[in-house]
């Protein structure tokens, strides 16, 4: 069976955020809970219907099985796999396979963070990532990763190609003026170029507003066969294409740091799909940072590479301009709770069920949601597309 014949052959029914932001006194299990029954009756269902999970956390290797435990579920299929923030994205592809073969019949997709307002919060984990995932060519020197890692790589773009702080700067503008149409969105304060450029350095040469949020936040979706998803109330969002691949894990194991493994997951999910970037309507990448937007375009074919940083120039993938990308707001303005690829898969649904109201992309019938692991570590790719797509 070749990958091309699983094309639209399942879809997305339901999707859920919640929390998004600050979810204060509520625990990641249960912001993970309350975005998972929302997205299972948003697609008509219950939870009894749920034999399939995919799941992942940061802070625990087990977590398919708790998280099984709390929603009172009896799985025939569950994938754990943790390739950082592009895991909800990479579960795509197994959860095609899984429904498509007949092991299970509807798939739940769900994560849960309370980073922000946990007492057991960011830097605690940051110093558990030292045991958990270590890092023998980084960690002796003690960086200051994800930023520095991340400004690594943005330094030798610019070295590369040219590219400058402002270009830097259009991406955080145009994350933020796609927030300010969001009611969803954690930072909606007007922000512009110079806003950007006289920021609080972070890791040189990214500043703060060159850096995702700190959220907390709770996101789900759920996936059926196509000859199912007919019969339930949403507009099905069938899945065309999706691939993913890895690398390396630390960033000083790229061979250039210019070109990152989105460049495969890219090429495999077009594939799949019988589509290119050309023919995308909706672009939602995983930013991180400012220099993640630029490296994704140029990788995954709007651009070519060293152009992203004129590519985004005067507004262009912002509200208006030539190209939507991050709809929503962006790991950058919308929500980032540690791992963001499910956010952006749930925007990327969303605009192609028309229901993104001041930031509606009018028409929208494709789209394209990246996910990104690690430093530049694990990518993967997912391309989408309503009905009139099959």
């Amino acid at each position: 069976m070749s990958l091309s014949s699983l094309r639209g052959k399942t879809a997305i029914v339901g999707v859920s955020t919640f929390g998004c932001g600050e979810a204060k006194g509520f625990s990641e299990m249960e912001v993970l809970a309350r975005s998972a029954h929302a997205a299972v009756a948003d697609a008509g269902l219950k939870m009894s219907d749920i034999d399939g999970l995919c799941t992942a956390s940061v802070g625990s290797t087990m977590w398919p099985m708790p998280v099984v435990e709390y929603l009172g579920l009896r799985p025939t299929f569950i994938d754990g796999t943790m390739v950082g923030g592009s895991s909800f994205i990479a579960h795509l592809l197994p959860a095609v396979h899984a429904l498509n073969s007949g092991q299970c019949n509807a798939v739940l997709v769900c994560y849960g963070s309370t980073q922000r307002t946990a007492t057991f919060g960011r830097r605690e984990i940051a110093q558990a990532r030292r045991w958990m995932d270590p890092q023998p060519y980084e960690t002796p020197y003690e960086p200051f990763n994800p930023p520095s890692a991340y400004a690594l790589a943005t330094s030798r773009h610019m070295h590369q190609y040219g590219t400058t702080r402002r270009d830097l700067a259009e991406v955080a503008v145009a994350a933020r003026r796609w927030a300010q149409l969001n009611p969803e969105a954690f930072m909606r304060e007007p922000l512009s170029i110079d806003d950007v450029l006289a920021a609080r350095m972070v890791s040189d040469p990214l500043s703060v507003r060159d850096c995702c949020l700190v959220t907390d936040g709770g996101g789900a979706y759920v996936m059926v066969r196509a000859d199912r998803a007919k019969d339930l109330p949403r507009p099905p969002v069938y899945v065309l294409g999706n691939g993913t691949a890895v690398w390396n894990r630390q960033i000083s194991a790229m061979h250039d740091l210019t070109v990152t493994a989105a460049t495969q997951s890219g090429r495999e999910a077009y594939a799949m799909a019988g589509l290119s970037a050309q023919d995308m309507d909706v672009v939602q990448l995983y930013d991180a940072f400012t220099i993640n937007t630029l490296l994704f375009l140029e990788d995954l074919g709007f651009c070519k590479k060293g152009e992203a940083g004129a590519f985004v120039r005067d507004g262009a993938i912002a509200p208006g301009g030539r190209l939507p990308v991050n709809t929503n707001g962006g790991g950058l303005s919308c929500v980032h709770p540690g791992m963001y690829g499910i956010f952006a898969l749930i925007e990327a649904v969303r605009q192609l069920r028309g229901e993104c109201g001041a930031r509606q992309v009018a028409g929208a019938q494709t789209a394209i949601a990246h996910g990104n692991g690690g430093t530049l570590s694990s990518q993967s790719t997912a391309v989408l597309g309503t009905a009139a797509t099959l």
